[in-house]
């Protein structure tokens, strides 16, 4: 794939025409340095922000540089503003084997199906009293939240490293969403506030969390929800998902591991870390190091997900039937009583592109 193909182009070249359905809004497509305090002013409280936790391997300004048309204008991937949900047993509900990114807020449990986020990438809702958003990036296969205060975020129809930008509505900043990191606008240098998505299926999330809600496909848009745009799917993984070449051209073209290999990766206090899924499926304890930091990684087959822990004092921890001992007492794998690091799925490219100096664990 040439670097400079847009994604319209491309996915026309794949006959992947079920995208260019996604363009409902004429927003025209943005520049991303709008300043709408003209430099005066501090930038607005929202959204919620903080210093960027790590280096990202590039500046702001090298990425930036590196931004590609995605094919589509600003908003021409419609962002669901009005999500309607169903209880988990409604007639609405998905799949078991379906994928689904699962969010649990202060015991408020919500469930967002991949086929309605394939061709609307970001919802702006609420759960457990918090404005967030959820976001995903088919190219990438990452899965993302976002405190967002009182703003809202939209598809900026810009892409770097095949990764969705994302900019808020409020300040115009442009923010990829891998290192939430803002590129370009009034909070280029600072960092999104995340939480924890859960990749997983609905017959895995609903039997853990019975009471959860889930989107439905009443999103106020016409789309064949049962079709993928990108001619693949999941549970076989199969199409864009199952191998090959991103559309567009890494920034590090890193060819340790096929590029969209699954990897579950963190942002640690030391460091980048990433860590072959499957790997950990099979040993289902790994203990990596991040300069010089011991860290604990545990498989949960209930969700089929991976947490990630920092472990410093190297305490041990023993697997039996899904559930960990740890000092002699009894723990599930995400519960244990050590620091938890956010962590996503993503694929290979799209994690050692940005974190070209990752610590990586894949035997």
């Amino acid at each position: 794939m040439r670097p400079g193909l847009t994604r319209r182009r491309a996915l026309a070249a794949g006959a992947l025409i079920a995208v260019s359905g996604c363009l409902d809004q004429d927003s025209g497509t943005g520049n991303g340095d709008s300043d709408p305090n003209n430099g005066d002013e501090e930038p607005p409280d929202d959204p919620p922000t903080a210093e960027a936790p790590i280096s990202m391997g590039h500046s702001a300004e090298e990425l930036l540089d590196q931004v590609v048309s995605g094919g589509v204008p600003r908003d021409g991937i419609p962002s669901i503003d009005d999500p309607v949900y169903t209880e988990a047993g409604g007639g609405d509900a998905p799949d078991d084997d379906e994928i689904v990114f699962g969010v649990e807020i202060d015991g408020d449990a919500r469930a967002y199906p991949r086929q309605v986020l394939v061709y609307h990438e970001i919802v702006n809702t609420e759960a457990g009293g918090e404005q967030i958003s959820v976001t995903y990036c088919p190219l990438t296969g990452t899965a993302q939240g976002f405190y967002r205060g009182d703003t809202e975020f939209g598809v900026s129809g810009r892409l770097v490293n095949s990764n969705l930008i994302i900019y808020d509505r409020e300040s115009d900043s442009w923010w990829p969403q891998v290192p939430a990191v803002a590129i370009d606008g009034v909070h280029t240098g600072h960092s999104l506030q995340e939480f924890p998505v859960t990749w997983t299926t609905w017959g895995q999330w609903r039997e853990q969390y019975p009471e959860t809600q889930v989107l439905t496909e009443d999103t106020g848009h016409v789309r064949d929800y049962g079709a993928d745009p990108y001619n693949g799917g999941y549970n076989p993984r199969t199409g864009y998902y199952e191998d090959g070449s991103p559309l567009f051209a890494p920034l590090v073209d890193d060819d340790r591991h096929q590029a969209k290999a699954v990897f579950i990766c963190a942002r640690t206090p030391d460091g980048p870390l990433a860590i072959k899924k499957s790997v950990l499926r099979e040993e289902s304890v790994v203990e990596p190091v991040v300069d010089g930091q011991g860290y604990l990684a545990v498989y949960d087959p209930r969700l089929d997900t991976g947490y990630v822990y920092a472990n410093p004092d190297g305490r041990s921890v023993e697997y039996a039937d899904g559930e960990l001992q740890v000092d002699g007492t009894t723990y599930a794998p995400d519960e244990l009583p050590l620091d938890r690091v956010l962590r996503l799925d993503a694929m290979w490219f799209a994690w050692s592109a940005i974190y070209p100096d990752t610590e990586v664990y894949d035997q």
